[in-house]
C-alpha cells in the first residue's frame, strides 16, 4: 500500500484541481478535466516512476469501485414506472445506438476496441460507462481518451442544439425530456439540456437517463462474455461476470430498498465523483499524444454518427412511447 501512496496522492491532487476549476466554472465537467490534467502532465512535463503503482491502482480498482457507486443513483420503482412501452424504447434505443456504432466503426476500418468504448459511451452515460467498459478489455489508453473527448464533444454539442429543436420538432415539455434523457450521454449534460424546458421535462429526462444507466451492467457483463471467449483461447479464465457489476446490481438493490438516507448519498455521490476522477487522471496518464494524432479524423466522424444516430432513434422512440 505504501507503494501505492504517491500514485494516489498525485490522483488526488489531479481530482482536487479539477473540482476547483469545475466551481470556479461550472460548464467544464470535472471529470474530464481529470482526464485532460493527466494527458497534460503526461505529455507537458513528467509522471514520476514512484507514481506509477499508485496510477495503476488508481486505473484498475479505484475505477471499478467508482463504477459500483454508480447504482447508488437508481431506483427500480422510479424505472418501472416509465410503463412497458418507454422501457422498451429506452432498451430499444441502447441496443440499436451500440450495434449501430460498432457497424460504423468496422466500416470505417477503426480497431475493435475504439469502436466498442465509443458505442458503449453513447449509448449507456459517457464517461463512465467508457471507463467500466475498459474495466473490462483494458485497451490502449489513447483509444480510452479518444473515446471521452468525443463523448464529451457530443454532450456539450447537446446542450446547445437540442432545446430549440423542441418546438421545431413539436415536442411538449415531457417529451422533451424523455428525448433528452434516452439521447444525451453524460447525466450531468442531461440536466443542463433538459431543464431548459422545465421542471416536468428534467424529472422526466432524469428517470429515462437513470434507466438507461441501469442496462449498463447487462451490456458489461456480455462484453466481459464476449472477451473471455478470447482470453480462454490464451488459457486465462476471467470470471463469467465482472465482481464490480454485480456489486453494482447490489448497489443498484440497496437504493431501491431506501436504505441509505439521503444525506448519506449526496456525500457518496461526492465520493464517487472523486473516485472516478482520480480513475480518469491515472488513465490520462498513460496517454501519448502523437500517438492520438495517428489515429485521424475517422474516430471524430463515428463519435458524430454515433450522436446522431442515438438523437434520431430517441426522436422515434418518443414519438411511440410519448404520444
Amino acid at each position: 500500500m505504501m507503494r501505492a501512496a504517491p500514485g494516489l496522492a498525485l490522483a488526488g491532487i489531479g481530482v482536487a484541481l479539477s473540482l476547483g476549476a469545475h466551481r470556479a466554472l461550472q460548464d467544464l465537467p470535472p471529470l474530464v478535466l481529470c482526464v485532460a490534467l493527466g494527458i497534460a502532465l503526461a505529455n507537458i512535463a513528467h509522471v514520476p516512476q514512484s507514481a506509477a503503482p499508485g496510477l495503476k491502482v488508481a486505473g484498475g480498482p479505484v475505477l471499478k469501485l467508482g463504477v459500483v457507486l454508480l447504482g447508488l443513483d437508481l431506483v427500480f420503482p422510479d424505472i418501472l414506472a416509465l410503463g412497458f412501452k418507454a422501457l422498451l424504447v429506452v432498451v430499444g434505443v441502447v441496443m440499436i445506438t451500440f450495434f449501430g456504432t460498432r457497424w460504423a466503426g468496422r466500416k470505417l476500418g477503426l480497431s475493435d476496441d475504439l469502436s466498442l468504448l465509443v458505442a458503449t459511451g453513447f449509448s449507456i452515460c459517457g464517461v463512465s460507462a467508457i471507463a467500466a467498459a475498459n474495466g473490462v478489455i483494458d485497451t490502449d489508453e489513447d483509444e480510452v481518451a479518444f473515446s471521452v473527448a468525443l463523448v464529451t464533444l457530443c454532450g456539450t454539442l447537446a446542450i446547445v442544439t437540442l432545446p430549440p429543436l423542441q418546438g421545431v420538432l413539436g415536442l411538449d415539455d415531457e417529451q422533451f425530456g424523455a428525448w433528452v434523457g434516452a439521447s444525451v450521454h453524460d447525466v450531468a449534460q442531461v440536466v443542463a439540456t433538459s431543464s431548459t424546458a422545465g421542471s416536468v421535462a428534467l424529472a422526466t429526462a432524469i428517470v429515462v437517463k437513470l434507466t438507461r444507466v441501469m442496462l449498463l451492467a447487462p451490456l458489461i457483463a456480455g462484453i466481459a462474455l464476449r472477451h473471455r471467449q478470447t482470453r480462454s483461447e490464451r488459457g486465462e479464465r476471467p470470471p463469467l461476470v465482472p465482481p464490480f457489476i454485480i456489486a453494482f446490481i447490489g448497489m443498484v438493490v440497496i437504493a431501491s430498498i431506501g436504505i441509505v438516507s439521503d444525506r448519506v448519498l449526496v456525500r457518496i455521490d461526492d465520493l464517487r465523483t472523486v473516485v472516478l476522477g482520480m480513475a480518469l487522471f491515472a488513465l490520462g496518464t498513460r496517454v501519448n499524444v502523437g500517438r492520438m494524432r495517428q489515429l485521424g479524423a475517422r474516430p471524430l466522424a463515428l463519435g458524430l454518427a454515433s450522436w446522431l444516430l442515438i438523437a434520431v432513434v430517441a426522436y422515434a422512440g418518443v414519438r411511440l412511447a410519448w404520444a
